[in-house]
């Protein structure tokens, strides 16, 4: 079984997928950080050395290859994976347990203020300008998220409930 877990950054994917992957002793994939040991770079590197085109396009044939293996894991993929190509219709196709880990705006904001000097999308983003670039981006790739198979709000959730629940909703 492949679990693919999608959301916007700072979501908790790589967390839940970490815990879930110990639960079922599976495999545990983070897309990111694939790239980065395939690139030999940091996603940030990329962003700022390749640009963000170059990038979409390297995480489409990561994904792709990723998503070949005949194992089974739990991926983690980036925010904004499923919202470029046909990625989200890649990863639904490989899976049917697609999970779209839910995460309320001001939850988002919290935690990513406190990453914001890793994330290449908005570590020039002043502290005011943060909810409203999490907002827009959130509306723009709800679309995308909202096509997951399975949809986890983690709201007051531990990561224990969290892997819980996805483990009752498995295929």
């Amino acid at each position: 079984m492949k679990i693919i877990l999608i959301g916007y950054m700072g979501s908790g994917k790589t967390t839940i997928g970490r815990a879930l992957a110990k639960q079922l002793n599976y495999n545990f994939l983070d897309l990111d950080q694939y790239i980065e040991e395939a690139e030999g770079m940091s996603i940030g590197q990329i962003f700022k050395d390749k640009g963000e085109v170059y990038f979409r396009k390297k995480e489409t044939d990561y994904l792709k290859e990723v998503l070949q293996s005949d194992q089974e894991y739990i991926l983690s993929v980036g925010g904004g994976t499923p919202c470029f190509g046909n990625n989200m219709q890649l990863i639904n196709e490989a899976s049917p347990n697609s999970v779209y880990v839910r995460t309320d705006l001001q939850v988002l904001y919290e935690r990513l203020l406190k990453e914001k000097d890793e994330r290449p999308l908005i570590t020039k983003l002043s502290k005011e300008e943060l909810p409203d670039f999490i907002a827009k981006h959130l509306f723009e790739r709800s679309f995308f998220y909202n096509q997951a198979h399975h949809k986890i709000h983690n709201q007051n959730k531990s990561v224990e409930d969290v892997v819980m629940e996805i483990q009752k909703i498995l295929v």
